[in-house]
């Protein structure tokens, strides 16, 4: 899933930790996202990556000591001003206590003392430097003041040691990057409830029903969400592989066990959290409750095996035909309270000719604030790149056309924002 950064520029700060190289990792994902990225340089960070790899990567002069010039916006005032974002990765021990105290005595700490907008930090370094009193203290200090912190990975240390240090991964730093150029307030913060893949009903310990469904539009409706600032939680059958590890994921096998999660992640859901711009306010009544959504995006099996088996079951004892008892599973949909709650359910059919009709039904029948439509041609259908969606509720019915999966979600998520009066 490609994420589309296009009119966004990018400061990206290095600074001198063996993790430098890993910064042209960084600076790649962003340039392939369509983003603009420049970058500043420490006189340390020069010691294990070179300029010239960074502006032959991204076509724009760095920013360093040596070529600070105020004839022209290369230099530490004027480079931050036409950026969307700070990022500085890898950010050291050392850079991370100076920036909390506004300390600014190297060309990165200037610009960042400089820059107004938004600043993102992404930690690496020993592990005890990391949590040397001194440093927790700058981190929580950089924090209160809305800068957001990549937390480290655990593993082994270029020094030998074990812990935490390592600059987290390059997709997760530009992931956080992209949620902070891409947040929007309608769904920061808001309580998102998402299911996705096809239930596998057991018929004994190595076999299960299942159906060809991939998920793949379900993670791009949780990336997407994601990115747009939502709490998250995505109840699944399938992998979480490509999606940021800031989403809650709860793994779930058959129908009965999705139903108990989905019930119990919508209950927390409906406590809901309140917005930042309610903190402010003494009064309890003032504070502002955003309705959560429900996105039933998995392929639920509509009949489950009577009597599982433990164990195998042979072959020679079944004989040459199988009779296989099956009874009807639980209709999530109709199971669930949705009361206080937005529900967009999602209906895939291969009949052209009543699939529509099918589709509309939902509303009425499930008691769905919305229903996202795919026409299906064969079971090759599952598991594509894109997808082809017609958004129904009540009122009207419109094509989104078909589309990536990740640009289709933000089509429906822009829909899905009228079903509340919010």
């Amino acid at each position: 899933m490609q994420v589309n950064l296009s009119n966004k520029t990018i400061l990206l700060g290095i600074t001198g930790s063996i993790s430098a190289y890993k910064a042209c990792d960084i600076a790649r994902l962003f340039i392939k996202a369509g983003a603009d990225v420049h970058v500043v340089m420490t006189p340390s960070a020069e010691r294990f990556v070179s300029a010239l790899t960074f502006e032959a990567l991204t076509r724009n002069k760095v920013l360093t000591q040596e070529s600070e010039s105020w004839s022209s916006p290369l230099n530490h005032i004027e480079i931050g001003k036409k950026c969307d974002v700070f990022l500085i990765a890898p950010a050291t021990a050392n850079t991370i206590n100076k920036l909390s105290k506004g300390i600014a005595d190297t060309l990165l700490t200037q610009t960042a003392l400089a820059y107004k907008g938004p600043i993102i930090v992404a930690p690496a370094a020993n592990t005890q430097m990391l949590q040397n009193h001194y440093t927790t203290g700058s981190l929580k200090m950089l924090a209160v003041n809305d800068v957001t912190i990549v937390q480290p990975q655990e593993k082994l240390l270029a020094c030998g040691d074990l812990g935490s240090g390592a600059l987290a991964e390059p997709m997760d730093i530009f992931l956080e990057t992209a949620k902070v150029l891409l947040k929007e307030p309608f769904w920061e913060d808001r309580r998102i409830v998402v299911t996705g893949g096809g239930t596998r009903e057991k018929i004994d310990e190595v076999r299960y029903i299942s159906n060809f469904s991939s998920g793949k539009m379900a993670k791009a409706l949780c990336l997407s969400l994601y990115l747009k600032g939502a709490d998250v939680c995505y109840i699944t059958t399938m992998d979480k592989e490509g999606l940021p590890q800031g989403i809650y994921t709860i793994d779930v096998e058959d129908t009965q066990e999705m139903l108990e999660y989905t019930q119990d992640a919508i209950r927390i859901a409906k406590k809901g959290k309140m917005s930042k711009t309610s903190l402010n306010s003494p009064d309890p009544k003032h504070l502002i409750q955003k309705e959560p959504y429900l996105f039933m995006v998995a392929a639920v099996s509509d009949f489950t095996p009577k009597f599982p088996q433990q164990g195998k079951l042979k072959k020679n004892i079944l004989g040459e035909t199988w009779d296989l008892e099956l009874h009807q599973t639980s209709d999530i949909l109709s199971s669930i309270n949705k009361e206080g709650i937005k529900t967009v359910a999602f209906k895939a059919e291969m009949d052209p000719e009543n699939g529509l009709s099918n589709a509309q039904l939902l509303l009425e029948t499930k008691g769905v604030d919305a229903v996202c439509y795919n026409l299906l041609k064969d079971a090759n259908s599952f598991g594509s790149i894109d997808n082809e969606i017609t958004f129904i509720t009540k009122e009207q019915q419109i094509s989104l056309g078909r589309l990536d999966k990740l640009t289709l979600a933000d089509h429906i998520l822009d829909r899905a924002k009228a079903l509340t009066n919010e």
